[in-house]
């Protein structure tokens, strides 16, 4: 964490911003109290170099989608081959050697049902595909199913249909007046498991119900809250009793963030659906997929053209995203990204083991390569609690980029990431909590 990075080909535009603000509008920021964004200049592997010469852990992996660590000349080296082919092509009437390689190989690691890849440009669009493909699906077969169940506290984008299925109030509710309605069940909560399947069986006992949309195992944005494999099973197979379409958002929690390749293989029910984006090209470049079973791609097809899927963006299955996701695959296939997930997860272990008897915390809690850390406030937990302005200020001067949800701390690092900088990283984290007693 020395060496110092100052590019002299930025200096000149950065003396610009400093002096006007910037064009740039954040997201999730209000512009009237934040301080000056950090100028990112150059990343590496695990760390983030700024515009002054200060160097960041990037502990989130840039928004949880950078699992390779930055600068991969593996992924470069796909992209750039991929430019010098094709760099874009529309997908629809055409097609191109990459988007057929990444369809064939996505479906050979997945559960043996799914059968058919539709390809989107981020995790918001390919949720929205999986809504489209479930409330069409009994279209197509003239059955008026149009009731969607989904968890308390989810988080699934934030474009319209995925804010519907998503939490209410905190970011959405200017928007709320233009959602469809939706059947929340409440966070399944070790001790409430019981009570939620039962109120999940009457709903689908209806026969109203399309589908059940899940984050499996771990909400992300509500806190890396973090249930059962047992009560996921339970609730899938539910689901399938009743003939309900089960899509599993997998943004986040696939590629190994939960320890295995994808949240479904740490049980026995799998989804109809998988959405699919994040660390998909190694967090390089916009992708999302849609992955379907056969039954359900067979639904839409018919003589009419109304029936299909009427669906797509300008960018859609982008040459240059689909080499880069095939170059992560084959990252994700080496043995050491295994055994890097193995190390963190170990490593997180002995961490929570340390603190968790910690005065300042509420709960600490792992799955895979995430650890949440819940801070005691006096009140309910909250994505806009107070501490989270101080606890990011203090990380930032200790050389580690993290943004807390609220009163939760949480690591998910890149794979890459060193036993030196993990435990920087959780001698920081405990200096803060230390800080609050």
């Amino acid at each position: 964490m020395e060496e110092k990075y100052i590019p002299a080909i930025f200096s000149k535009k950065q003396a610009v911003m400093k002096k006007n603000r910037s064009k740039v509008w954040p997201p999730f920021t209000q512009m009237k109290t934040a301080k000056t964004p950090l100028n990112i200049v150059k990343a590496k592997d695990t760390i983030l170099f700024a515009d002054d010469g200060k160097e960041y852990i990037d502990a989130n992996s840039s928004w949880w989608v950078n699992v390779h660590g930055h600068g991969h000349p593996y992924l470069a080296k796909a992209i750039q081959k991929q430019f010098e082919k094709v760099d874009h092509v529309l997908l629809a009437s055409v097609t191109h050697p990459k988007a057929e390689e990444l369809a064939e190989r996505i479906i050979e690691i997945l559960p043996a049902h799914f059968e058919k890849v539709f390809f989107s440009d981020d995790g918001s669009t390919a949720v929205e595909v999986a809504l489209k493909m479930v409330f069409q699906f009994w279209f197509n077969q003239g059955k008026p199913k149009r009731r969607i169940v989904a968890l308390d506290g989810a988080y699934h984008g934030d474009t319209f249909g995925a804010m519907s299925i998503g939490q209410r109030g905190y970011f959405n509710e200017p928007f709320e007046h233009l959602f469809f309605d939706v059947d929340f069940l409440d966070f399944p909560a070790k001790e409430k498991e019981t009570e939620i399947l039962l109120s999940a069986k009457t709903l689908f006992e209806t026969g109203e119900i399309a589908g059940l949309i899940v984050e499996p195992l771990v909400q992300g944005s509500a806190g890396m809250r973090m249930y059962s494999v047992d009560f996921l099973d339970q609730l899938v197979a539910l689901a399938k009793e009743n003939h309900v379409l089960v899509i599993f958002d997998e943004i986040m929690t696939g590629w190994y963030r939960t320890g295995k390749l994808f949240a479904m293989n740490h049980g026995n029910s799998k989804p109809d659906i998988v959405c699919l984006s994040k660390g998909l090209t190694g967090g390089v470049l916009p992708l999302g997929l849609t992955v379907a079973t056969n039954e359900i791609y067979e639904a839409f097809l018919d003589e009419s053209k109304t029936k299909a899927l009427l669906h797509g963006h300008s960018y859609t299955g982008n040459p240059l995203a689909c080499a880069a996701a095939c170059a992560s695959l084959d990252l994700f296939a080496k043995s050491e990204t295994l055994l890097n997930v193995n190390r963190i997860v170990a490593s997180h272990s002995s961490f929570l083991n340390k603190i968790k008897t910690h005065q300042a915390l509420l709960e600490v809690r792992i799955t895979g390569t995430i650890i949440a850390l819940e801070l005691k406030t006096g009140a309910e937990s909250s994505y806009f609690s107070s501490i989270r302005d101080i606890a990011y200020e203090f990380f930032l001067e200790n050389g580690i980029l993290l943004r807390p949800l609220g009163n939760i701390l949480f690591l998910n690092p890149p794979y890459c990431i060193t036993d030196e900088e993990l435990d920087y990283c959780y001698n920081k984290l405990e200096a803060f909590m230390n800080s609050l007693s």
